[in-house]
């Protein structure tokens, strides 16, 4: 059996895990050591449908050293005026960029593909069934706790009787393989049901729209009806400065000033901040997908959607779900879009003693919502600083762990801890000076960078400050409820 040395062993080469050793090798001498089950790195964006794009800029996507797009506005489509959405092959390529022309010629990462660890401390390589051991120095990173489920690897939790066509997102591109030669040619469906109601089955369902189906030919399967980030507010440039920032004055307005969790989301919306697709329904649901006001629109032209609950089955020409059944045209192709992004997993303090190394384990997970690569940069920048941070408990005092909301209920409690890890790194000069020359934190450079003479904009930050007070003042009341 191999044997290897390393100080840290990340396990995980995504977006979280490459932003963490990105970081921990630009501030420490570390040796990390990268294990992953893919044979490329970029984690579930090798196995994401075609025509995914980020929800958010790219500008605050990727690893800190490297910057991720051209940081150019798109000029047409859905997300014309705003900046650019990196599609998934541009994720991958440049993941693999950041691998091959950063991580690996620092002489200090270790990459190993097509390896699962078993335990711990070993490894085995898929191909040849190789195994090995890692002396780990200093910790096991686990990059992996928060990876979402995908389409192209999930099973659907409905019954697919004999003669259904399922599919996941990824077929749709490759729909026109079914043609073949004349002799061989299989009907092409002239009929589509989306059947989930998160960002993945929006992306399908526009797509389906741009790629010339008629919205009469898309049935859409919502179970529950979901609040939307308006993309507006999340542009990281100085020209969107009333739109960012501002927009978040407001949201922070409305959390002081909200008296119940539904009061607070009608209020989101009246600022701006919230989009929903059918307004005459109130959302039940917030993941914090991010759309744009045109995706909205266009999405509201399908008008042929479907609220009977959960599907329990699909048939050809037939559709059960929990609350009745449906008819559908014979030919209708049924796409499985209700695998999560965002699975529920118990929340679990970032850093932790006496497992995984002689000075523990680090879990990485969400710090400030919905920023997974700079959630990762900033634990690696806390754990690089043990001079600073020098036990456990001092990591995890910067670092708490904001819980991904599952409900209504539970933004006000991950706002709460957001805002509160916000509040502590404002009170660290170096790790706010860190923040602030980071590519990652979209926002850190408008709010600093601001002309003391112009007024408007002080005015702006002024505002935002003193309701987040308000906020911070208004959200035990909102967490109430929840318990």
């Amino acid at each position: 059996m191999k044997t290897l040395d390393t100080d840290y062993l990340v396990i995980g080469a995504g977006t979280a895990g490459l932003a963490f050793t990105d970081t921990l090798i630009g501030q420490s001498d570390a040796h990390v050591t990268i294990v992953d089950r893919r044979g490329k790195p970029g984690g579930h964006w090798n196995d994401a449908y075609p025509f995914v794009t980020l929800h958010q800029p790219s500008a605050f996507y990727g690893v800190n050293s490297l910057a991720l797009g051209s940081g150019l506005k798109d000029s047409h489509g859905l997300n014309a005026g705003l900046y650019e959405l990196a599609t998934g092959a541009e994720i991958n390529a440049y993941f693999d960029r950041v691998m091959q022309h950063t991580l690996l010629p620092s002489g200090r990462v270790a990459w190993h593909p097509m390896c699962n660890m078993i335990g711990d401390q070993h490894f085995e390589c898929l191909l040849s069934g190789e195994r090995t051991r890692v002396n780990v120095r200093r910790k096991v990173v686990d990059a992996a706790y928060m990876g979402p489920s995908i389409p192209a690897t999930h099973r659907p939790r409905f019954q697919v009787e004999a003669g259904a066509r399922l599919v996941p997102p990824n077929a749709l591109p490759g729909l026109w393989h079914s043609l073949g030669q004349p002799s061989e040619q299989a009907p092409l469906p002239r009929h589509f049901v989306v059947i989930g109601a998160g960002k993945t089955a929006m992306d399908t369902a526009l797509w389906l729209l741009g790629a010339g189906a008629p919205a009469s030919a898309i049935t859409w399967v919502k179970p529950r009806e979901a609040w939307l980030v308006n993309r507006i507010t999340t542009q990281p440039a100085p020209e969107f400065f009333f739109e960012a920032i501002g927009g978040q004055a407001d949201q922070m307005a409305a959390f002081g000033a909200a008296t119940s969790v539904d009061d607070l989301f009608l209020r989101l919306e009246a600022c701006g901040a919230l989009l929903r697709i059918d307004t005459s329904r109130t959302p039940t649901m917030f993941h914090l997908a991010t759309v744009s006001t045109a995706e909205v629109a266009l999405l509201q032209t399908l008008h042929q959607v479907v609220r009977l609950g959960h599907v329990r089955a699909v048939a050809p020409g037939q559709m059960r779900l929990e609350q009745g059944d449906v008819s559908l045209p014979p030919d209708a192709l049924f796409i499985d879009c209700t695998a999560s992004a965002v699975e529920p997993r118990p929340v679990q303090p970032i850093f932790q003693d006496g497992a995984g190394g002689p000075l523990g384990k680090i879990v990485l997970q969400m710090v400030r919502l919905p920023q997974p690569a700079f959630s990762a940069a900033a634990v690696a920048y806390v754990e690089a600083h043990e001079d600073a941070y020098p036990d456990t408990a001092a990591k995890n005092a910067v670092c708490a762990t904001v819980p991904f909301p599952h409900s209504l209920a539970d933004y006000p409690r991950a706002m709460a801890v957001g805002m509160q890890n916000q509040f502590r790194w404002g009170q660290d000069k170096a790790l706010r000076q860190w923040m602030r020359d980071s590519r990652l934190d979209g926002f850190g450079r408008l709010m600093s960078g601001i002309d003391p003479a112009d007024t408007a904009r002080q005015a702006v930050l002024a505002r935002y400050k003193a309701s987040a007070m308000a906020a911070m003042a208004n959200l035990p009341r909102l967490l109430a409820p929840a318990g």
